[in-house]
């Protein structure tokens, strides 16, 4: 019998801590759930913009490869052994400058004989026209001599025409390039020996699609960079293609571009943008601001939230008093102590409290053209507007949000830092 009293009272204080520990549980996840359901999440920082109508200046941008004006590999028309390299690497040389002696010991001495072979038929053909004028001489020996000097002469002329291939020279001022032959080495005709470019000014070839093409015009404005996102060179349109290219749709454009630094190198590739005239008043947003979805893109603009109108009631009651302290005679009315007076009086909201809360509406816009960070907006916001630049990842519509425009996301760190 105590045996089984023991183990009656074993259990119901069992039950009890069970009940206990399951009703702590259940009390602490209804106070979680109606904690979290009460609790508002904090306002996220973002970075915004005013959108108002700027000045644009469209465009045209394409990528294209640089080449000089006047550029060639030098090769040689004959052959020989190398006798004397008369230049170095990165060399500027004038026009006709000797840049590469070829042997030409032997043609020398070809030419030394016939020049005295062709003197002597000059001395023939004298001889013959003397005889001639006294009629002691036959035509025909005349004939013989002037047909005789006359082939001496071009032999002359083409021994000299040999000697000048054996010399290479300059066809137009610029940099040479590095020697790609050596002393003694046996050069046959075409064999390239360097490269020749005219530095000064270089041209740029690049393709645009064919709907662009009523756009461009011979001697419009070209800027060009080479792909830090700066386009500090300055050219214009020398020649536009008159044939669109039937494969790619595309239609070649050439311009000519200043390099008296030798910044642009030939065969580089080459940032292009053609200026098109300025328009006015036009609004835009930094491409930070623009964000595209499946559903199309959009931008989140910050505005004032609406009162609730709960607010609005409950103001409305504090200002109604009880109708049982309206009837009571004012000389029954107890005087308030001053401390009790301070502790019913209201605080003064604090200037953070003041500001009004800010909200997200997430609009629905068109974009149009972008430029230099910048991205046309042709419906959806108007000017006035204060669009949100940094930080959308991380909103969503009806988000409350704080602004703090200290940072600049669409200027580089630098510049910002140079600024404060």
């Amino acid at each position: 019998m105590f045996v089984i009293k023991r183990f009656i009272i074993a259990f119901i204080l069992l039950v009890l801590v069970c009940g206990g520990i399951v009703g702590f549980n259940l009390f602490r996840d209804n106070a979680m759930q109606q904690f979290f359901a009460t609790m508002k999440p904090p306002a996220a920082t973002v970075s915004t913009t005013i959108v108002k109508p700027t000045e644009w200046t469209p465009g045209v941008e394409a990528i294209g490869t640089v080449s000089a004006v006047r550029g060639v590999d030098l090769t040689v028309e004959t052959a020989g052994i190398v006798k004397d390299i008369l230049f170095h690497a990165n060399q500027k040389v004038e026009a006709n400058a000797s840049l590469l002696q070829l042997d030409d010991a032997a043609e020398r001495a070809d030419l030394d004989a016939t020049k005295a072979q062709a003197a002597l038929d000059q001395t023939a053909l004298t001889r013959a026209l003397e005889l001639q004028k006294r009629d002691v001489g036959s035509e025909s020996t005349l004939d013989t001599a002037r047909a005789a000097a006359l082939a001496s002469a071009s032999r002359v002329n083409r021994l000299q025409a040999v000697l000048k291939q054996k010399l290479l020279t300059a066809p137009f001022g610029g940099t040479v390039g590095i020697p790609r032959i050596d002393l003694g080495q046996y050069l046959s005709p075409g064999t390239s020996v360097a490269t020749l470019q005219d530095l000064e000014t270089m041209r740029a070839d690049f393709s645009v699609p064919e709907q662009q093409l009523p756009l461009l015009k011979i001697g419009q404005t070209v800027r060009l960079g080479i792909g830090d996102g700066e386009l500090p060179f300055a050219g214009t349109i020398r020649g536009i293609d008159p044939k669109i290219d039937p494969t790619s749709r595309l239609v070649t454009v050439r311009a000519e571009v200043a390099n008296p630094e030798g910044k642009l190198t030939p065969g580089q590739f080459v940032q292009v943008r053609v200026e098109l005239p300025e328009e006015n008043n036009v609004l835009t947003v930094p491409q930070t601001a623009l964000t595209s979805s499946l559903y199309g893109d959009f931008v989140f603009v910050v505005r004032p939230a609406k009162p609730a109108a709960a607010n609005g009631a409950a103001a409305a009651n504090a200002e109604e008093k009880p109708t049982t302290d309206s009837a009571k005679p004012a000389t029954e009315a107890p005087a308030a102590k001053p401390e009790e007076q301070s502790a019913a009086a209201p605080a003064e909201p604090t200037a953070e409290e003041q500001k009004p809360q800010l909200v997200l509406a997430q609009v629905f816009v068109k974009p149009g053209r972008r430029n230099a960070g910048l991205v046309e907006i042709l419906d959806g916001i108007a000017p006035g507007d204060e669009v949100v630049t940094a930080g959308q990842n991380r909103l969503s519509n009806g988000m409350s949000v704080a602004v703090d425009n200290t940072i600049d996301p669409t200027k580089p760190a630098n510049q910002q830092a140079a600024q404060k």
